[in-house]
């Protein structure tokens, strides 16, 4: 058995999980044990337990949360040959088999990749997640060095990971925030920062080439407004739509019904001439792992605001749902009482 961090029901006003004690998982062929060290804690947590994500990926209750996981190396699967028992490992677990809040987790060998040296526990926890969100994003623009890029929000832990891998494509880059997080966040590569109190980006920004929204709402809208035509947005908390259910590969019901709550958002974005994507970030090893050398390379460090112990999960929760981030929340799992 094992402690784990378990939803029992949704909740859109207060999520809250219960620790309890769980059978430790077996793993597959394919698949590794990790005994997990740290978790990072994200919005789409937050999301999953408000039942949010519900129509992209349904989670049968009771679940243990949690989509983000460091850990080291317990145990390996016949196939699963990549990996060796003692190594300190992270992922973005995949969207069918999530579980990192808990002390031990089984992990597809695909999805997992090696935490670069000079990063702490509580460090490499903040990667994952908000990395492959930045790289997908990246891809799926198209994103050339040539071009331009306007990262709304750039003062939290997604912009903490986006900014130095777009730099590292050789794009020039644009983002926002709060004045006191202006000299942290040029110091990741920020070729320009906007004090949103002082500048609205609205106002001050045309010609971008492209835009990771991470605000959304209205917001979505506004930053469409200040990219060139042929540009693309990509946004994480905007609503999905047709193209992103047929890239998911769901079926004809679900496409029709994305396409449906996506429409105003593709309207506007022909209306400016741009594209407009949504994206759900997969887990992906292999991509992971080419951030955690280029992690290693430039001696990058993400940012963590704060680390709450294993027990305190409901915390941490409440404190990404509704305080203002300098960076990546996350667990840290404590020794046994």
């Amino acid at each position: 058995m094992m402690r784990a961090a378990v939803q029992t029901s949704y909740d859109a006003k207060n999520p809250h999980l219960e620790i309890t004690r769980v059978r430790r998982p077996e793993i597959g062929p394919h698949q590794a044990l990790i005994k997990v060290t740290a978790a990072g804690v994200n919005p789409l947590d937050i999301m999953i337990a408000r039942g949010e994500v519900r129509l992209i990926t349904p989670y049968a209750l009771p679940l243990v949360a949690g989509n983000e996981v460091v850990g080291i190396v317990e145990q390996v699967g016949s196939t699963a040959r990549s990996l060796e028992p003692g190594q300190r490992v992270f992922s973005r677990l995949p969207l069918g088999s999530i579980g990192a809040f808990a002390e031990y987790v089984a992990v597809d060998a695909d999805a997992l990749a090696v935490v670069p040296e000079h990063l702490s526990d509580e460090e490499a926890a903040a990667v994952p997640l908000t990395a492959l969100t930045a790289v997908q994003a990246l891809d799926l623009m198209g994103a050339t060095s040539a071009g331009t890029i306007f990262i709304s929000g750039g003062t939290g832990s997604v912009g903490a990971m986006a900014i130095p891998i777009a730099k590292s494509r050789g794009l020039t880059v644009v983002t926002n925030g709060s004045a006191p997080n202006r000299e942290r966040v040029l110091s990741l590569g920020a070729d320009r920062f906007l004090d949103y109190r002082a500048e609205d980006y609205a106002r001050v920004l045309s010609g971008i080439d492209y835009v990771l929204d991470t605000l959304g709402g209205e917001e979505t809208l506004r930053q469409m407004g200040v990219m060139r035509r042929g540009g693309h947005i990509v946004s994480l908390r905007g609503l999905p739509n047709g193209a992103f259910a047929s890239r998911m590969g769901m079926p004809a019901w679900k496409r029709a019904l994305f396409t449906a709550a996506g429409w105003r958002l593709d309207r506007a974005a022909r209306g400016y001439g741009v594209r407009y994507d949504f994206i759900f970030v997969e887990s992906d090893g292999a991509r992971l792992q080419e951030v955690a050398d280029l992690l290693s390379t430039r001696r990058i460090a993400p940012s963590v605001d704060e680390v709450f112990p294993f027990e305190e999960v409901s915390a941490a929760l409440d404190k990404v749902a509704n305080g203002h981030s300098r960076g990546k929340t996350v667990l840290r799992m404590t020794a046994r009482r």
